[in-house]
């Protein structure tokens, strides 16, 4: 027993050492592997079993001010076909499903099956149900040469309303239009890579280890754009938009209402539109414009507002003022004449602004000067962008050299032609007129909130400079609120609401000639209501209507006092007094008591003007009733009519002038 238990140990023994031998030389070669020859078998590793997949996250959200969406994202799923993977029996089956199951010519995807290479988008951006059929069928024949990849697919809610001013986004997530475009770097949804080891079906291998360390971000984006838009407002004006586009037929309508006390852009609406869905669809580029920062125009009349407000701050006029209008001068051997061609006669200031008089304009535009004017129109805003956060804004065209412009160009300014502006310099202009005279920059961009809900920006009233002074931006105020009240702004009005504002009519200029363009007009209102406590800014803006009427005050007009009526009531502001219900009873009798007296049979004797003014000469002839024609500038050194002449009162004199 003793030497069997002995054999029995020594076997024991002999197992226990060629089991030691075994685990030592295991533990060299493991060692050799993984010291020696590591690297390169790592290497072939990741090679054969590794992959990188790069997951994205949706595009950031952009949302009105009471946050309603206005465009959204999903991560949709692609369908990608790897051609060389495609069983020869297996092509037109799967060529005939595909076309069923996406709604694609057959023909279409056999010629993708017969393109070769790894890698053909079937369809990008698939719906849902076409998502589910496509992975069903992928899995029921073994489809490997199918693959599906996430990709941002973007949604507007709201098809058309705001489509100008919202744009679009093209493939690759790339923003290509309106706010898509300006902010495509913080919406742009985030991508995050993934190295990972995969078995041979495709899925992780325990969670990939190595992924934790090589995982790589890129970017911080996705976030959310609040507008200052406001659906319901930016609703209200594109009704009234598509109303004026069926009552007036015009190549294209523009408008915009501002929040005059902050800056805020409430509404921005332009026809021709396009529902961002489906952009292709639109037909012309021209659809995709957004007017109101890209559309350069002579603003016409609108304008007067603002060279009234440099007259009344330069003291060059006060709103009893009287003027005589002859119903036309010549400036520069150009001729200026009103609206209606014909004479208003002995008028005052007020008169001149509520019945938009060209003559008088010109002649008040003579006395501040060429510099003057251009340095009160680039006060208000105009010949430069106004840096609101959208693409392609326009700066507009002021004269450059104001010190070397004609009279005929001074006289042209300051009824509104010879100078462009966009829809949104003029509507912020007026604003600063509706703000107590101070100029604010207009934004459109509320705030700006990271993915994970903090606030990455905020906007809020940015003060640019005071244009007017307060006293008399309330002058300027009560004129402007006659316009509508008792003047050519009368079909803007609403009962029961005090608003002011300026009509607008210009020539549409030829850009092949340079010239104007016979029988083709832009008719424009821009106002401000209630007058006592300014809460929007209106303006509208009718380009080459084709119904037959044009005029400013006959079609602009009335669609800015049906945006006007509904938005009163929609913000909840309770109606004004009546400020004009007693003013100007007895205007006929006080008119009257101003008329020059006659020498016999309505004449009045010419006065000597040499070495006067043009002011002074202008000033002196609407006291007799007499009309002015301007040759030159300085100081007056002939007339056409010798001095003491009996002329009768509604004649014009041609007045030389020279340094």
């Amino acid at each position: 027993m003793k030497n069997k238990r002995h054999a029995i140990q020594k076997r024991i023994g002999m197992v226990f050492l060629l089991v030691c031998s075994l685990f030592s030389l295991l533990v060299l070669r493991l060692a050799w592997l993984q010291l020696a020859d590591g690297d390169r078998l790592k290497e072939i590793a990741i090679a054969t079993a590794g992959e990188n997949r790069a997951n994205q996250s949706p595009r950031g959200k952009i949302l009105d001010r009471n946050g309603r969406e206005l465009a959204i994202s999903r991560m949709a799923k692609s369908l990608v076909l790897n051609p060389s993977k495609v069983r020869t029996e297996d092509k037109e089956q799967l060529a005939a499903e595909l076309s069923d199951i996406l709604k694609l010519p057959q023909a279409a995807i056999r010629e993708d099956i017969d393109t070769g290479g790894v890698f053909v988008y079937v369809k990008r951006r698939m719906e849902v149900d076409e998502e589910n059929a496509v992975k069903e069928l992928k899995e029921a024949n073994n489809y490997d040469c199918l693959e599906l990849h996430d990709e941002v697919k973007r949604y507007y809610p709201n098809d058309t309303l705001a489509a100008n001013l919202l744009g679009f986004i093209g493939t690759d997530d790339k923003g290509l239009a309106g706010m898509e475009q300006y902010a495509d770097d913080l919406v742009k949804g985030e991508v995050q890579e993934d190295d990972l080891l995969t078995d041979m079906r495709g899925r992780p291998i325990l969670g990939s280890v190595f992924s934790a360390a090589q995982q790589r971000y890129k970017g911080d984006n996705s976030k959310t754009i609040v507008l200052t838009i406001d659906s319901n407002v930016q609703f209200i004006v594109e009704q009234a938009l598509d109303k004026a586009v069926a009552d007036n037929k015009p190549q294209a309508v523009t408008a915009v209402v501002m929040d005059p006390k902050t800056g805020a852009v409430l509404a921005m609406a332009s026809r021709p539109t396009y529902n961002p869905n489906r952009f292709w669809e639109a037909g012309s580029e021209e659809a995709w414009r957004n007017r109101a920062i890209s559309s350069v125009y002579e603003p016409g009349s609108t304008f007067k507002a603002m060279v009234a407000g440099a007259a009344l701050q330069e003291g060059v006029v006060s709103p009893n003022m009287t003027f005589y209008d002859p119903g036309h001068i010549d400036v520069s051997e150009k001729r200026i004449q009103n609206w209606n061609g014909e004479s208003f006669g002995n008028v005052t200031f007020t008169d001149i602004v509520k019945n938009s008089i060209n003559t008088c304009f010109a002649q008040i535009g003579l006395w501040l000067g060429g510099e003057k004017l251009t340095a009160y129109a680039e006060k208000f805003g105009f010949g430069a962008v106004t840096g609101i956060e959208l693409p392609g804004e326009e700066k507009g065209i002021l004269f450059a050299h104001p010190e070397s412009m004609v009279n005929s160009d001074v006289a042209t300014m300051s009824i509104g032609q010879s100078i462009a502006v966009t829809p949104l310099q003029l509507v912020t202009a007026m604003s600063a007129v509706a703000n107590d005279g101070v100029l604010l920059k207009p934004h459109i961009i509320k705030q700006i909130i990271n993915a994970d809900g903090s606030v990455y920006r905020e906007n809020s009233r940015d003060e640019v400079r005071r244009v007017l002074d307060s006293a008399v931006d309330k002058t300027l105020t009560g004129l402007l609120e006659q316009v509508v009240a008792d003047g050519g702004g009368a079909k803007a009005a609403v009962s029961g609401y005090r608003i002011a504002g300026k009509t607008g009519t210009a020539q549409k200029i030829n850009i092949q000639t340079g010239g104007y363009m016979d029988g083709h007009y832009i008719a424009s209102f821009c106002g401000f209501a209630p007058v006592e406590d300014p809460q929007v800014v209106v303006l509208v803006v009718i380009d080459d209507p084709s119904s037959g009427a044009f005029y400013g005050g006959q079609i602009a007009a009335p669609v800015a006092g049906d945006i006007f009526s509904q938005l009163l009531r929609f913000l909840h502001i309770s109606p004004s007094s009546d400020a004009f219900a007693e003013m100007d009873k007895d205007r006929e009798q006080r008119a009257a008591a101003k008329k020059p007296p006659a020498v016999n049979d309505g004449k009045v004797r010419m006065p000597d003007l040499t070495g006067m003014s043009i002011r002074d000469v202008s000033q002196k002839l609407a006291e007799l009733g007499l009309g002015m024609d301007v040759q030159g500038n300085g100081l007056a050194r002939s007339q056409s009519i010798a001095a003491g002449t009996p002329v009768q009162q509604g004649q014009s004199v041609t007045v030389t002038f020279s340094p």
